[in-house]
């Protein structure tokens, strides 16, 4: 009788400790899935010029996220029941700077709401024009 319970503790320590493991995989998962989204995001908005980043909106805006991440069905799963979503806000800490953050939401596994962000400044005459090179 004695082992028996030992036994079934062991047996339902073993679970809770996995069940654990999972949520902290699926936490690891999704923030490096939104770093990913964010910086795509991001090299997208360093290839645009002064004025039509000047165009941004100081409001907090919603992005569509690039199909390049919403065709694969892990994050379209996501997306549909865990309500992941990209937002963009802008200011303006000084005159020809822009300052833009990135925030992307979604609820865990657990239902709790996870949060990352990324913050870059965009300025006028600042390094936002190159080039890739292709050639060897």
């Amino acid at each position: 009788m004695f082992a028996a319970i030992i036994l079934v503790l062991a047996i339902t320590t073993s679970i809770t400790t996995m069940q654990r493991s999972f949520q902290s995989v699926d936490t690891a998962r999704s923030m490096t899935l939104a770093g990913q989204i964010m910086q795509s995001e991001i090299e997208r908005v360093r290839l645009r010029d002064w004025s039509t980043v000047l165009g941004y909106s100081t409001t907090e805006t919603p992005l569509t996220i690039d199909s390049s991440f919403s065709s694969n069905g892990y994050v379209a799963n996501l997306i549909a029941n865990r309500g992941l979503a990209l937002t963009r806000t802008v200011s303006d800490p000084e005159t020809d700077l822009r300052q833009i953050t990135m925030k992307v939401t979604w609820r865990n596994i657990d239902g709790r709401t996870m949060s990352r962000s990324y913050t870059t400044y965009y300025g006028r005459y600042g390094i936002y024009d190159y080039f890739y090179n292709t050639s060897p």
